[in-house]
């Protein structure tokens, strides 16, 4: 019988490659790990003392047991399986049915030597003669001489025995000493084996033949340059002979301590690589295969053969012999990426499998008869497996949402870590380090500082995968030295044959190179080359690194070590409340915001119909509707929401009512965005000089004025929740009757008792009334009166309802409330549900005026001027137009009976539409307010969750920490009055004052050239402004613009542009002139200089500056300009905690540690040594007792304080005694003499 089985949930990606998982967001990194295959590799001499390099080869299958050969210091080959204890090699042959012989026709060729009355001799083959010492004379027919004895054969003789034609030579006895034999040597009458194979010959072997009558012995050939005898050696210490014996020992290695059986050493070697249960090679895997081992097929079965086995050995051989070299492991040919879909796969199958073994065990039941599938199959592993998987696996991350590019990067990871990867502590430091196949695929910038660097990296801008899962860069195409714009993926495997240009190599009209010799890669080596030598062309600069780092103007100009600062803190960068694009940026911030999904990007062009701030109708042209089609879109935006970082995800409209829009157009900007352009942080007004020491040591010095304007203002909102339970003296109740509570602090409550949402609460406040029930306790005679006088029952519930946290300031914005099904629910949760559902219907209703008005503006087209048959309120045959259709009511406009039947069909078909998309409509909201009307599946025991949202504005303060996109960074030490800050001749104070110390020794000098290239876009800015101030002509204006926008760089066309646009484009850049400096192809000092004339500005970039306290001048010039600040996610009021008394830890009855534990501060060893150093021993004393865990000493003190009297009585600290404990463990008696 078939039945439908239930196997479970699995999570569905959103369109923005996250997924909910628990209700928060997360996102699965994808994983680099070792492609599966063949490696050869040596242990780099580091395994025996001679420093001789052992070759190894290793068989990684994508599932099942790994498979080496390895040379030990003695040149025998041993084999391990999974890591365990070697054995020799030639035993795995053996069980894959190969005899002795066999093994040494597979990897030896064979020396002939014919036995006549008078001696020996041997078929010639002069090339194998090389090398060796000549122990006779060796004599052509003619008896001439060609190497006499005890002379070193080389390449001339050998030429000289081809010439002489000579096929045989007599050799001496001793010539065949210590050859070994290729076969066994039988005797030719009895069929009694002589010598087996593989004996080494000596004097007595040797006379045994001759007495035998053998006429011919076979030898192997070996020699020590490039034809070792490593696997005649393993052959001789191999313990067995048969393939039983070969089995059972492999058996013994892999189960040691169980009695082998024939049939369960057969099972356990086909198990191990021949079974496709067990063993899988993957498709990767069987192409690096047979790749690595030089076959042309590049597929082929997942499981090994013996041929499989055999070619390595052959391979490794060839290796140890001086031919061919071993693998790079950290070579991006062999690593793949493993993302999300494969990884949800194993663990899928991981469940499947476990399912499985369950369902075995119960079909092998006597009862099993009879049972349906449902019965049988128990799906809770899957769904486990599943859940384990997406919830608590090392590679699903709580996605980092602090602005769009955290978003973005943290999608576009890719670690080294996590199951079937590496550790931290094993990762040495070749795997961290950058490679030259890196180059275009792997950013060599960002990667996080500290344990983890190098470990996880972050993908180039134009990286991808292939189908293997090998990670590919773009290159353009060149033939015969013309770059075509064809463009091609290669992997690292393909790309090493291939000479590349760089992308900056210059090239003339007809795409051809200019230079003579280029700069190009090939072989992974930098290196010069003929232009019709080269085969491909990188496709832009910044394919290098990832796209925080192509976010840094001037990359080029810093050091290393600070890019990658400063691309790790742009990701750490808090959306403020007032955006501002950076006027000097690379050109990328448009693609991260659009990419990032944060904007609303418009799905079908059409009219904007209405716009508020929370949501936009779009009425879509008739061209892009489809028929049945709803030609409405309504983009609802999100407002003041918590990111997975407590900051503000918030959007605004960008476009009003009556704006024509295209598909993919923006129509709103999300958080840290402007104008559709990634905004991190504000232009600030710069000045790099020290004062009065308030920027020792990185500090930034800060105006009023930048607090004052809000330009660092950010929102952030907690999400705090209450939850009521069923208890087991009965249910918690949310309410707003609490127990000796004051009406002051109910003042913000409903009658629900839950906060109203605008409330502003602070510290100690309760946002959710909630009361728990107590047991019964004994009460005094007192309040027996009481409660017989008033019928008092308040006494038998506690107050447990939910307060504002300690350093918590803000206002109410959300408030949810979620109950179970069946609980009655209370008005708040009512209100909430009336007001999403009219949200849902003024949506509806929306989406259907429009198709309404379509289709009557449809038929207004249709029956203007036609003849009616009938029309209400007319007398037949009379011809319809505007001024009647207007009069009609909408619904009358059906009752019309048109002349033209065609028309007639028109207005039943348009009748029948508007009433099916009303009936849709209808079905849509009805399936709405179901869902919402029915209770939340909630966890088991809890009847109500209530989640209140306060939003908490944060200006700038000192203690907040800031940077600029070069790593610059710094705490802010202090704020300044305007009054007091540097001023120019103008009057103008700066914003900001950084050290200048902080320039030259971290060698990030980007931040410098920024500074200059901002001044001079913000002095054209304000050049344009006094332009538009003066009146100045269209045409002047237009001529300036040309200057600044065409002298270098992009050629804009303004041409097209009329004047009514150019009046805007300069309205537009009043407040400076945005310029892209893109990633190594940035603006030269030549430019820089440039736009600084262009703006009347000191082309050294420095000016006069005053002090505002004195008004004096200072004494030198001083760097000013423009620079692009961040503040970032390390704020004060998150880090600012204090403690008087609070929880202790359980065993060692010391304060615990951390804010979020409520934590005190550890004063530890150091600081010990300091106050031993002063002699403060009182202080010290009260440090290790009672402040800490001298558990009575710190209740008296306790007591005391509260009376009043400040004395103290230090006792015996809880520390002591657990040590005390310890030594006891110890067997150490150890006891305290009491005076």
């Amino acid at each position: 019988k078939e039945q439908e089985v239930y196997m479970g949930d699995v999570p569905l990606m959103t369109k923005n490659g996250t997924f909910v998982i628990n209700g928060t967001e997360r996102v699965v990194v994808s994983q680099l790990h070792r492609s599966p295959g063949v490696f050869f590799d040596h242990d780099k001499g580091k395994t025996h003392s001679s420093g001789k390099l052992l070759y190894s080869a290793r068989v990684i299958p994508y599932r099942g047991s790994w498979l080496d050969f390895e040379f030990d210091p003695k040149d025998c080959v041993f084999v391990r399986i999974d890591r365990r204890r070697k054995l020799p090699a030639t035993i795995v042959l053996r069980a894959l049915e190969y005899s002795s012989e066999d093994i040494l026709d597979m990897f030896f060729v064979k020396n002939t030597f014919h036995v006549k009355k008078d001696g020996f001799s041997v078929d010639l083959i002069p090339e194998r003669m090389r090398g060796d010492v000549a122990m006779f004379d060796i004599k052509e027919r003619s008896g001439e001489l060609i190497v006499e004895e005890g002379r070193r054969i080389t390449a001339r003789h050998v030429r000289l025995l081809e010439k002489s034609g000579l096929k045989r030579l007599d050799v001496p006895v001793e010539y065949l000493l210590e050859h070994v034999t290729a076969r066994d040597v039988v005797n030719e009458e009895t069929g009694e084996i002589l010598l087996p194979c593989n004996t080494i010959l000596t004097e007595e072997t040797l006379e045994t033949l001759l007495e035998a009558n053998v006429s011919k012995i076979e030898t192997i050939y070996t020699n020590d340059l490039d034809c070792g005898s490593y696997i005649s050696d393993t052959l001789r210490i191999d313990p067995t002979t048969t393939k039983l014996e070969a089995l059972v020992e492999i058996y013994r290695m892999m189960r040691p301590g169980e009695p082998p059986t024939k049939e369960a050493a057969e099972n356990l070697f086909n198990n191990l690589f021949f079974s496709t249960d067990r063993y899988d090679l993957s498709a990767v895997g069987r192409m690096k295969f047979n790749r690595r081992l030089g076959r042309d097929e590049i597929e082929g079965a997942g499981i090994l053969s013996a041929q499989d086995v055999v070619d390595v050995l052959k391979t490794l051989i060839e290796i140890r012999n001086g031919n061919g070299s071993v693998d790079d492991i950290d070579h991006l040919g062999n690593r793949r990426v493993r993302s999300v879909g494969e990884m949800a796969e194993n663990a899928f199958r991981v469940g499947v499998i476990r399912v499985e073994r369950a369902v075995k065990e119960r079909l092998s039941l006597a009862e099993s008869e009879g049972l349906m599938p449902q019965d049988m199959i128990n799906a809770k592993p899957v769904a486990a497996a599943i859940k384990e998987f997406f919830g608590s696996s090392q590679l699903s991350q709580f996605m980092d949402q602090n602005n769009p590019l955290s978003e973005v990067t943290h999608k576009r990871r890719v670690s080294a870590l996590g199951p079937g990867g590496l550790t931290r502590e094993r990762a040495g430091f070749e795997v961290r380090d950058v490679h030259p196949t890196h180059y275009g695929r792997v950013c060599p910038i960002e990667t996080p500082e500290g344990p983890n660097i190098g470990l996880i990296n972050s993908l180039a801008a134009y990286a991808r995968t292939n189908e293997y899962g090998f990670l590919e860069t773009p290159y353009r195409k060149v033939t015969k030295g013309k770059v075509k714009n064809d463009i091609e993926y290669l992997s690292a495997i393909d790309e090493a044959q291939y000479v590349i240009a760089q992308a900056s190599s210059k090239l003339d009209s007809k795409n051809r190179f200019v230079a003579d010799l280029i700069d190009v890669r090939h072989q992974n080596e930098f290196g010069k080359a003929l232009p019709e030598n080269v085969n491909y062309m990188d496709v832009s600069p910044k394919q290098v690194v990832s796209i925080a780092a192509s976010l840094i103007p001037f990359l080029e100009h810093d050091d290393a070590n600070r890019a990658l600062m400063g691309s790790n803190m742009q990701r750490q960068g808090v959306p403020t409340i007032r955006t501002e694009k950076p006027l000097v940026g690379t050109g990328m911030e448009v693609i991260v915001a659009r990419d990032s999904g944060v904007c609303v990007i418009a799905e079908r062009g059409g009219v904007v119909d209405r716009v508020d701030a929370a949501r936009i109708v779009v009425r879509v042209d008739d061209a892009e509707t489809e028929a049945g089609e709803a030609g409405v879109d309504i983009y609802n935006l999100t407002k003041f929401t918590r990111s997975n970082q407590n900051t503000c995800i918030n959007q605004t409209p960008l476009v009003t009512e009556g704006d024509k829009i295209g598909k993919g157009d923006i129509l709103a900007d999300g958080p840290s965005i402007d104008m559709g352009e990634l905004a991190l942080g504000q232009n600030i007004r710069i000045a790099f000089m020290p004062w009065n020491g308030y920027n020792f040591e990185d500090s930034i010095l800060v105006s009023e004025r930048v607090v004052e304007e809000d330009r660092f203002t950010s929102i952030h909102i907690q999400e705090l929740t209450c939850i009521a339970r069923d208890t087991k003296l009965g249910p918690e109740e949310i309410s707003c009757d609490i127990p000796n509570v004051g009406e002051s602090a109910l003042a913000k409550l409903d009658e629900s008792g839950i906060v109203y949402i605008g409330a502003e609460v602070e510290t100690g406040d309760i946002l959710v009334g909630k009361v728990t029930p107590k047991g019964e306790t004994q009460l005094t005679p007192e309040e027996k009166l009481l409660r017989a006088i008033f019928g008092e029952k308040a006494s038998d519930v506690k107050d447990t309802s939910l307060r504002v946290p300690t350093g918590v300031k803000g206002t109410v914005i959300d408030v949810q409330v979620f109950t179970r099904d069946g609980v009655d629910k209370d008005q708040r949760a009512k209100d909430i549900e009336k007001s999403a559902l009219e949200q849902i219907r003024k949506d509806l209703d929306d989406e259907y005026r429009i198709v309404e008005t379509a289709t009557y503006e449809r038929l207004r087209r249709a029956l203007n001027g036609k003849k009616a048959a009938s029309a209400p309120g007319k007398t037949r045959g009379v011809t319809l137009d505007d001024a009647y259709l207007d009069t009609l009511e909408l619904d009358d406009w059906f009752r019309i009976r048109m002349s033209d039947d065609l028309l007639n069909t028109q207005l039943e078909r348009a009748e029948k539409q508007l009433e099916a998309r009303r009936e849709s409509l209808d079905a849509i909201y009805a399936d709405k307010k179901q869902k919402l009307e029915t209770g939340d599946d909630l966890a088991p025991g809890v009847l109500k969750i209530v989640k209140v949202h306060l939003a908490i504005k944060r200006r700038i303060q000192p203690g907040d920490k800031m940077a600029g996109r070069h790593g610059n960074k710094g705490v802010i030490s202090v704020i300044m009055p305007v009054e007091d800050m540097p001023f120019d001749a103008k009057g103008e104070p700066v914003d900001i004052v950084l050290n200048p110390l902080g320039v030259p020794s971290r060698m990030n000098v980007g931040q410098i050239l920024e500074t200059h290239l901002g001044w001079a876009a913000k002095g054209i800015g304000e050049r344009i402004n006094g332009m538009l101030e003066a009146h100045k002509k269209a045409a002047e204006i237009r001529s300036f613009l040309e200057e600044v926008y065409n002298k270098s760089g992009r050629v804009e066309n303004l041409k097209s542009l009329n004047d009514g646009e150019i009046f805007e484009l300069a309205r537009n850049l009043v407040d400076g002139v945005p310029m892209a400096t893109p990633v190594f192809d940035g603006a030269s000092e030549e430019e820089i200089k440039m736009m600084l004339e262009l703006a009347e500005l000191p082309l050294d970039g420095q000016e006069i500056l005053f002090d505002g306290r004195t008004g004096d001048q200072f004494d030198r010039p001083v760097t000013l300009g423009y620079m692009y600040m961040m503040k970032l996610n390390h704020l004060v009021d998150d880090k600012m905690h204090a403690r008087s008394t609070g929880s202790y830890s359980l065993v060692t009855q010391q304060p615990l540690g951390g804010k979020a534990q409520f934590g005190g501060q550890r004063f530890g060893e150091m600081e010990v040594w300091a106050l031993e150093a002063y002699g403060a021993a009182y202080t010290l004393q009260e440090m290790l007792t009672v402040k800490s865990d001298d558990t009575t000493g710190r209740t008296k003190m306790y007591k005391n304080i509260v009376d009043g009297n400040f004395e103290m009585d230090p006792g015996m600290p809880e520390s002591f005694n657990v040590l005390l404990k310890e030594v006891r463990s110890l067997g150490i008696d150890m006891e305290l003499e009491s005076e």
